[in-house]
């Protein structure tokens, strides 16, 4: 018994380790013949994205956090759509789908599901900020408020 515990003990660890790092890494994927990159990234990546964006009219900052917690604080030029918003889809299926997106939210899990939302929709680069806007605080980057 001893030795089937450690069995599945030693394949939990591994299949942990191996979804850590693909959590971390850029998933291509081809969508109707079409290349899809979805990265989660750092607040600090994204903050470096960021600064490498500076004026490139195709970088959207999208926080999709509710009205209330935007105006709380958030990244600059950041638009807001509100995930728990009945037209989110709708709202979503209006942005070009070729530009890049950076996508947060309060601690990172509205982010992620508005990304499998995107993918679905045929957004082409996407990028979810892990830990949110509460994490790039923590870290001491800069919030419009």
């Amino acid at each position: 018994m001893d030795r089937v515990w450690k069995y599945v003990l030693f394949v939990l660890l591994v299949a942990g380790v191996a979804i850590a790092g693909c959590a971390q890494e850029a998933v291509k994927e081809q969508v109707a013949g079409e290349d899809l990159t979805v990265k989660n990234i750092s607040p600090v990546e994204a903050f470096e994205l960021i600064q490498k964006n500076k004026g490139n009219p195709d970088f959207v900052i999208l926080d999709v956090r509710t009205p209330e917690e935007f105006s709380q604080g958030h990244i600059e030029n950041a638009i807001n759509v509100n995930y728990y918003s009945k037209t989110f889809e709708n709202e979503l299926n209006r942005l070009d789908k070729n530009k890049t997106y950076l996508v947060y939210c309060r601690t990172g899990h509205r982010s992620g599901l508005a990304v499998e939302v995107m993918k679905e929709l045929g957004f082409k680069k996407v990028y979810n900020m892990m830990g949110g806007i509460a994490e790039w605080e923590a870290k001491g980057l800069p919030v419009v408020r």
